[in-house]
């Protein structure tokens, strides 16, 4: 019974980490409101809570970092196979850091809005010595930060993508300028005798602030526009070539757009074909912006930050995995099937893969993998993929299953495998 309860879609790690970090920052409330005396009747004290504030956001975009998210998943998937399953299935979960982001990020809003309501509430009281100036940047901050997190719930962030991603996109950025000037008149503000020069090398708010912007500019630094190759197997799915500074290692993806500001997508990098230079992406038709794509292919693309790990590469962990895909979802695990160096049992459920793929791409992915099953839904019908994959993990002695497919599908296989207790690994959507 306790199995079952921690294993269902809504305890998954991810959910895990967001609670870690409420409470702690609860604790931190507590703290503030008792022992701290952070608020009494004759004063707030407004640095502590704006260093929380900015603790946590420089935190939540400390956590959203590839080079973080990279590092933590390298570390997780050092561990050897012999070590005990268990250990191994919680370090596979590497991928639901982006938790932490989340909660930094909610935690960091709540606690402008505590300080923007302590902020007005000590100025209606007459006491505190907050600049209005200072007030309303601060309100503004709060403001702007509590847009970014409703757009940001997973419902409404589903429904309208791109209205939430230039959402995070802009205010994000107006965010960081506010915060710099908001913090630049604080510390002028509070530096009495000293120089502006030394208060402001001497104040923590400064260095959060730094440590934002720069982790936040970073990524925008390694923007390039890069010339790409398209082959249109059939009207659903497009195969994209590109060949600039490198491969990237296989199990990784790359965001690509048409347009640096908004519109950016991920897919995952997968090797080019043999005696072809670069690496491929497979763009398969499944929305408004990958539409276009597929039916008026650019001849350039964006592309910035470095390529990121995907949830595939869990399969480090285990001396053999079930790899479970539904249409399209074969790109982000193309990489991992050509490359054999871990054992891997393939169940691929898809409409005519020649017919939609073409006849290169599956004899492909044949030649890596002969023991693969390809279910035909156009000549075999819609299979029950969790059956279908429950049974080549039996017959096959794997050891852990990795799915993507579509939400629905995905929460089915992984939530239905680790009720059995067996170690199940898929996206999460978090993007």
């Amino acid at each position: 019974m306790l199995r079952r309860l921690l294993k269902h879609p809504r305890v998954m790690h991810y959910n895990r980490l967001i609670v870690l970090v409420v409470i702690v920052n609860l604790g931190w409330a507590v703290y503030g409101a008792t022992g701290g005396n952070w608020w009494t009747s004759q004063h707030t004290d407004l640095s502590a809570i704006a260093f929380m504030a900015q603790t946590n956001l420089a935190a939540a975009v400390l956590f959203r970092q590839q080079y973080i998210l990279n590092a933590a998943a390298w570390l997780a998937t050092r561990a050897p196979t012999s070590w005990p399953l268990q250990v191994r299935w919680a370090l596979g979960k590497y991928y639901h850091l982006g938790g932490l982001h989340v909660g930094t990020a909610v935690a960091g809003t709540l606690w402008y809005l505590v300080l923007a309501t302590s902020m007005i509430c000590d100025a209606v009281a007459g006491v505190g010595d907050a600049s209005g100036a200072n007030t309303i940047f601060v309100a503004t901050l709060a403001t702007t930060f509590s847009v970014m997190v409703v757009m940001a719930l997973p419902r409404l962030r589903a429904a309208q993508h791109d209205r939430f991603e230039i959402t995070h996109r802009f205010c994000g950025w107006t965010a960081l300028i506010l915060m710099w000037i908001n913090t630049l008149v604080v510390i002028n503000g509070d530096r009495g005798d000293r120089s502006f020069g030394g208060a402001m090398l001497t104040a923590p708010a400064f260095w959060l602030v730094v440590a934002s912007a720069g982790l936040a500019i970073w990524p925008w630094l390694l923007l390039r526009r890069v010339p790409i190759n398209c082959a249109r197997p059939s009207s659903h799915a497009m195969i994209v070539r590109l060949d600039h500074r490198g491969i990237p290692p296989v199990g990784t993806t790359r965001a690509i757009s048409r347009h640096p500001l908004v519109g950016w997508h991920h897919f995952a990098n997968v090797p080019a074909a043999p005696g072809a230079a670069g690496y491929r992406m497979l763009v398969s038709r499944a929305g408004d912006w990958t539409s276009e794509f597929v039916d008026n292919p650019p001849t350039h693309v964006w592309v910035r930050g470095i390529p990121a790990v995907g949830v595939a590469n869990v399969r480090r962990l285990f001396s053999k995995v079930v790899i479970v895909a539904t249409g399209s979802g074969i790109g982000p695990l193309l990489g991992h099937l050509l490359d054999t160096s871990v054992p891997a049992q393939l169940v691929w459920v898809t409409k005519n893969p020649r017919l939609t793929y073409g006849e290169g791409f599956v004899e492909e992915i044949e030649a890596a993998q002969p023991d693969a099953i390809i279910w035909d839904t156009d000549a075999l019908g819609k299979p029950d993929v969790l059956q279908l994959a429950y049974q080549a993990f039996v017959e096959s002695g794997a050891e852990a299953v990795i799915c993507v497919a579509n939400r629905i599908v995905t929460e089915q296989v992984v939530h239905g495998f680790e009720q059995r207790g067996i170690p199940a690994f898929g996206p999460i959507w978090d993007s």
